[in-house]
């Protein structure tokens, strides 16, 4: 498939500037994609989306343009500045690559992580939010339902959850809600394609305990990290960030309960819930 470049702003970020600055050298040096990525050790496709801004560049592409095309630590400044700034974007590209994960691991410190949400928690929680009028709260519950349907799919993404144990203490949306929510995370302990363990109160303080992350393995091995706080949320492509959260996730999976011990958790907290209302169809 021929590659059709796209009009490319390049100063809406870093990394647009980034992707601009390699296609206007890649252009200056007479080179196609194709070319660019043999000299770069990288694929067509890599490069043509980085040019387009659609993929974080590699950690070790940097070095290797400034290699190329002889521009001292060109774009070693651009990666460095690209890989700092926020991107407008981060939520949504977060969900692209949720979408093509084969290994989804959540950490929930005080909800249920999304994946694991009956449309009854998700209508609850998000109701919470008093800036959000009902029709914008049904458009997020049934949005958070649509992530669903790949778990239902031939060929589901393994799904591996922490969940505090105040989670499973705390009735959102009322006792029976909070029932039915349990009853739900119960039947995905361990499945050939779900865990959940609880990190107990026994266990004590822990990092991530006032926030929620999220680690995604793609198709292809590489790792990103989504880490949220109250209202902002951030995602990590580059290695060593991912590594450093991925190193905390593994502590903390290593002193949660074992799926079968967190079954029994479950069940004695659903032992403390009883009804909600459902929200309108």
């Amino acid at each position: 498939m021929t590659f059709k470049p796209q009009t490319l702003p390049p100063y809406l970020s870093a990394r647009h500037y980034f992707g601009a600055e390699q296609r206007r050298h890649r252009e200056a040096a007479g080179l196609s994609l194709v070319q660019l990525a043999g000299i770069v050790n990288s694929s067509k496709s890599t490069l043509a989306r980085v040019e387009t801004a659609e993929l974080m560049p590699p950690p070790d592409l940097p070095d290797r343009l400034d290699a190329a095309f002889g521009t001292d630590r060109h774009f070693h400044g651009l990666y460095e500045l690209a890989k700092r700034e926020a991107h407008p974007d981060q939520y949504r590209r977060f969900m692209d690559f949720e979408a093509q994960a084969d290994v989804i691991e959540n950490f929930g410190a005080q909800a249920v992580p999304g994946l694991l949400q009956t449309k009854e928690y998700a209508f609850a929680q998000l109701s919470l939010r008093e800036d959000l009028p009902g029709e914008k709260v049904e458009e997020l519950v049934n949005a958070r339902m649509s992530r669903k349907d790949r778990l239902r799919s031939a060929r589901p993404p393994l799904r591996w959850a922490i969940i505090d144990e105040a989670v499973l203490r705390r009735p959102i949306g009322g006792r029976e809600c909070m029932r039915k929510q349990l009853a739900a995370l119960l039947e995905q302990v361990d499945t050939p394609d779900s865990k959940v363990q609880v990190m107990p109160f026994s266990a004590g303080g822990h990092y991530l305990l006032g926030g929620a992350l999220t680690l995604l393995t793609l198709p292809n091995g590489s790792t990103m990290a989504y880490e949220e706080s109250i209202e902002v949320g951030h995602l990590y492509e580059d290695r060593d960030s991912v590594k450093k959260w991925r190193r905390r996730y593994e502590v903390l999976r290593a002193n949660a309960l074992s799926p079968s011990a967190s079954a029994e958790l479950i069940r004695d907290a659903m032992e403390d819930h009883t009804s909600c209302d459902t929200p309108p169809n």
